[in-house]
């Protein structure tokens, strides 16, 4: 019976808490060393400590470098941001939000590890824990700055740990802050009733399904318009102009990327996880990111990933502890070899590596400079920064972003604060150089230019 299954002694559990303070150094670990060494943005890390800054101060959640006094509520829905707030109060950084972000990815590793201990064994679920905390999912989110979508990571994995318990009211509890966490997630919730329906509890999963679609139509066609400048949910163009529900099988497919993030999702797995009803609560995350016609959303990098995470490694428990699914020892323990090459191959071939990286923490005298350029910078100034600078200035300033042409603003910032060396988005080089001649040439004066940094000032 699967009471029986999970009722093991829970002393066996107690390692997944170890193992989640592990990762939570790793995950800090490497979030700090990519900010201090300029590889955090303004976008996102910088926008997010402005929404939480505003929060702080009591105020609508604003940020600067998304647009003059844009209401980030009227981008995306995440209100749960406000929980960061009070400890903003005490350490206003944005290393305060990657802290919070490592420790909310952590703590969702204790659930998965506990399941699978439970469901498996002690030393196969230890090594599914360790490879779940390892995956590209966890990683590459933890690598790229600051995301709300961590906050339903932790939630994810303890409501799926409930509904493998079949504590159906305790599960939904668990799930149902994921409707403030971004607009997508009310529909994971529904999925959720969905699964409670199909395990018999019609009555629950039906108002839980009910209220997710509710949910999801409210957020979108009426509270972000609300708030939004123009009066619209934004991202519905990444859907295309044209998009018909007919053209919905050959989106799915095409292009083939989207097939690789398919493999990439349950390959670690192998594949074992989609023979769980829980995989269906990847259904809604799965299904928008391959109808999107932005390639972002396909690609196995920035933060897509995180929420699929608990969710197949959560399943891929569940399948292996299902006595109804008859899995020779062989296979079982083949699928746990699997698991730990992913691990491996998470250490090796992964952001996490640069953790254990020397040249990683030796002192660079070129952020050195770009770092003494920002201290003549006095606090409360308006600044107009690049990407890579914007994170360093906006727990102190008001941070715009720069080159303006890309936010089509009036350059009005006390201060110019630009790295000529940065390429990429949402710049070149030879753009950001060009601004720079266009300033000195108007009301703006060189304070200093060293190592690639360059400072302005505006004069009266």
């Amino acid at each position: 019976m699967l009471i029986t299954r999970l009722a093991r002694p829970t002393s066996v559990t107690l390692r997944a808490w170890p193992l989640a303070v592990v990762f939570f150094c790793l995950y800090g670990l490497l979030s700090i060393a990519n900010h201090l060494a300029f590889d955090t943005t303004g976008y996102d890390l910088g926008i997010f400590e402005q929404i939480v800054r505003s929060y702080a101060q009591f105020k609508v959640p604003v940020s600067e470098l998304r647009g003059p006094g844009f209401v980030m509520l009227g981008d995306h829905f995440h209100p749960i941001l406000v929980t960061l707030a009070p400890l903003y109060w005490f350490f206003p950084s944005p290393i305060t939000l990657l802290l919070a972000q490592a420790a909310l990815l952590a703590v969702s590793v204790v659930p998965v590890t506990r399941t699978a201990m439970r469901l498996v064994s002690p030393k196969m679920g230890l090594v599914i824990g360790v490879a779940y905390g390892l995956s590209w999912g966890l990683q590459t989110t933890v690598d790229f700055d600051f995301h709300e979508v961590v906050f339903a990571v932790p939630l994810m994995a303890f409501a799926i740990e409930r509904l493998i318990r079949q504590e159906w009211t305790a599960a939904v509890c668990w799930a149902a802050p994921l409707i403030l966490v971004k607009e997508d997630l009310p529909l994971t919730f529904a999925a959720l009733g969905g699964y409670l329906v199909l395990k018999g509890q019609r009555r629950l999963g039906g108002w839980v399904a009910v209220a997710g679609v509710v949910s999801f139509l409210v957020i979108l066609k009426i509270l972000i318009p609300a708030m939004n400048p123009d009066g619209e949910y934004a991202f519905t163009g990444n859907l295309g102009q044209d998009f018909s529900v007919w053209d919905l099988p050959g989106r799915l497919v095409s292009p083939d990327q989207k097939l690789f993030l398919l493999a990439a999702v349950f390959a670690p797995t192998a594949f074992l996880a989609v023979f769980s009803p829980v995989s269906l609560l990847a259904v809604p995350t799965l299904l928008w990111r391959m109808v999107s016609e932005n390639p972002s959303h396909w690609s196995t990098g920035f933060h897509y990933g995180a929420v699929l995470m608990p969710i197949v490694y959560l399943a891929l428990a569940d399948t292996l502890g299902n006595r109804g699914l008859v899995l020779p020892a062989r296979i079982r323990h083949v699928v746990v070899v699997i698991c730990a090459v992913t691990s491996l191959a998470g250490i090796t071939a992964m952001p996490l590596k640069k953790v254990a990286d020397p040249a990683v923490w030796q002192p660079d005298p070129r952020l050195a400079t770009g770092k003494r350029l920002m201290e003549a910078i006095p606090d409360n100034a308006t600044v107009a920064a690049t990407n890579n600078l914007a994170p360093q200035l906006t727990d102190r300033t008001t941070v715009q972003l720069f080159p303006h042409s890309t936010t089509r603003r009036t350059t009005d910032a006390e201060w110019v604060m630009a790295d000529t060396f940065l390429s990429g988005w949402p710049a070149s080089p030879e753009d950001t150089a060009k601004e720079l001649r266009q300033l000195r040439d108007r009301n703006y004066q060189l304070v200093e230019e060293a190592d690639g940094f360059v400072l302005l000032h505006r004069t009266p």
